[in-house]
Formats: structure tokens, sequence, C-alpha cells
């Protein structure tokens, strides 16, 4: 397939844009109900992990569609991931919320 890089470039954008976009919706349920007893601690522990790793690697090879897509992401899966541990711990010990 011969593509333009621009092209390319807007291919990663697209797919970038919607993959984080897909996100959104579980975490603003998520931060609005504070429910997340459907949400595995080391699941989101190892995607938030390899979401950061992603970053890592599109800040390595300067690439704009996984930086940004990735850096959008981690921020939305750690905020989850937080509020998954901070509502672990507040069942088992009665934080205050």
């Amino acid at each position: 397939m011969n593509l333009e890089l621009h092209q390319v470039e807007l291919i990663g954008y697209g797919a970038a844009s919607l993959t984080t976009l897909a996100f959104l919706p579980q975490a603003i349920q998520s931060w609005h109900t504070r429910n997340l007893s459907g949400v595995s601690l080391g699941m989101y522990s190892l995607f938030t992990s390899g979401v950061g790793l992603w970053l890592v690697y599109g800040l390595i090879i300067e690439k704009w569609p996984l930086i940004l897509a990735n850096a959008l992401t981690f921020i939305l899966a750690l905020s989850i991931l937080i509020l998954k541990i901070y509502c672990n711990a507040k069942s088992k010990n009665k934080l205050p919320i």
C-alpha cells in the first residue's frame, strides 16, 4: 500500500481519537457513581501500566498520535485506578469519601 505520510498520520489520529473516546464513558460513569465493583484491580493496574508504556514508546519515537491518545487514556485510566484503590480501602476501613 502506497500511502503518503500525512495519510498514515491521519489514520493514526483517527484510531487514537476513537480508542480514547471509547474509554471516556467508563471513566465518567465511574466518577459519577463511584461503583467500581465490576472493575478488576489487577486488570486496571496492568492496563494503566501498559498505556503508560505506550506513552513512553510514543515519546521515544516522537509520534504524536501515540503520545496524545496514550497521555489522555493514561490520565483517565489512572484516575479510575486510584478511585478503585480508594473505594477498596474505604469499604475495608470505612474511610470518608
